[in-house]
């Protein structure tokens, strides 16, 4: 290995305490194929030990946007367009030869659905992507980076590790695509009973639940960020547990609430009462409710309208512990379900010109 270039590069000092370390890492590098200036460019930003990584990640030859747009056969402007409506930011010379057959599933889409449907389709999966994509480095960095750095493990130690994690990456898509068709199933089933009563397909008749938790900015600025990532991760496990278990669908999670929908009105009051119950008094936070039900605009998988906005309305009202409904729910939900529903009064809530009446509910039997 000829070590002039990476000296003259400002990559290796052999008289540097970690001299031996960086010359391992260099070796590895090189027999990755990254080149000198890859080395430099991933130095730079602190990241020596991913550059092969980073190639690996995004394969194939660079290639301008104008190129790509024509392999695709769609003008470039739309390219564009539907990069940024995926969520991501890309320089002219930033397209890469992989990405071309990406892109021609969009141009499939649009000619069946449309331009304008598909790239709303796109912030849809765009905006899901990115999260399983923050949601994949911090598996990497708490789990296996972090304790290699704990343990005093190398550079190249850390390069191997980045390898395996990348090689990790080609069991997603086949991991995506089953959990894609039971969900597509799962909401194929809740569309049939959210919107069999409507005469407009993408309006659904669903209840709609807002959970938060009572406390819980006094108590994040009180703990250590390891304990505050704990909590939060303890608060959606359960959440999408309770929600799952249930069959109902968690929208989004906010911070320290959650959205959820389910097309029975009885089954969302037991999901509210349930994530209440799971989460009564934890490490002095408390959770409270609201659930509304009635017709949704359902757009890009989220939901939209009166009842929505209603829902979390009330849910900032309820005390701790407490679960508000509205009427509407109260009317849907069928008598002998083992709820109980006291009137909790009218309230006056922002952008709604009458008073709601609003019902508390609570368990008349234990949950099974």
């Amino acid at each position: 290995m000829d070590l002039a270039p990476y000296e003259a590069a400002g990559l290796y000092d052999p008289a540097a305490p970690d001299a031996a370390d960086r010359l391992a890492l260099l070796e590895h590098l090189e027999a990755r194929g990254v080149s000198v200036p890859q080395m430099v460019a991933a130095l730079e930003i602190g990241s020596l030990h991913a550059a092969a990584t980073d190639n690996r990640i995004r394969p194939g030859r660079a290639m301008s946007a104008a190129a790509v747009a024509d392999e695709v056969g769609i003008p470039e402007l739309l390219l564009r367009r539907v990069t940024l409506a995926a969520g991501v930011l890309l320089e002219d010379d930033d397209y890469r030869e992989s990405d071309v057959d990406t892109f021609k599933l969009f141009a499939g889409g649009a000619g069946m659905f449309g331009e304008e449907a598909t790239l709303q389709f796109t912030r849809a999966v765009g905006s899901s992507m990115a999260r399983v994509a923050d949601a994949a480095i911090s598996l990497f960095l708490v789990n296996v980076e972090g304790p290699l750095v704990q343990e005093g493990g190398g550079a190249t130690s850390l390069a191997e590790a980045a390898d395996s994690a990348v090689d990790s990456l080609e069991v997603i898509p086949s991991l995506m695509a089953g959990l894609f068709r039971l969900h597509m199933q799962a909401a194929i089933s809740r569309q049939r009973s959210a919107n069999k009563s409507s005469g407009d397909p993408g309006m659904f008749r669903l209840a709609v639940g807002f959970v938060d938790l009572v406390g819980f900015t006094p108590y994040a600025q009180d703990v250590s960020p390891t304990e505050l990532a704990g909590f939060v991760e303890s608060f959606e496990a359960r959440a999408n547990d309770v929600v799952a278990s249930r069959g109902g669908r968690v929208v989004k999670h906010i911070g320290d609430e959650v959205m959820f929908v389910e097309a029975d009105p009885n089954i969302a009051c037991d999901i509210a009462l349930r994530l209440v119950e799971s989460f009564g008094g934890e490490a002095g936070v408390s959770p409270h409710a609201g659930v509304s039900f009635g017709p949704l605009v359902a757009r890009g998988g989220d939901y939209y309208g009166s009842v929505v906005n209603l829902a979390s309305r009330i849910a900032d009202l309820a005390v701790p512990g407490e679960v508000l409904v509205t009427e509407s729910l109260e009317r849907a939900a069928s008598s002998g379900q083992g709820f109980g529903f006291e009137p909790a009064g009218r309230r006056q809530l922002k952008g709604f010109a009458e008073p709601i009446p609003l019902w508390s509910v609570t368990r008349s039997r234990p949950a099974p």
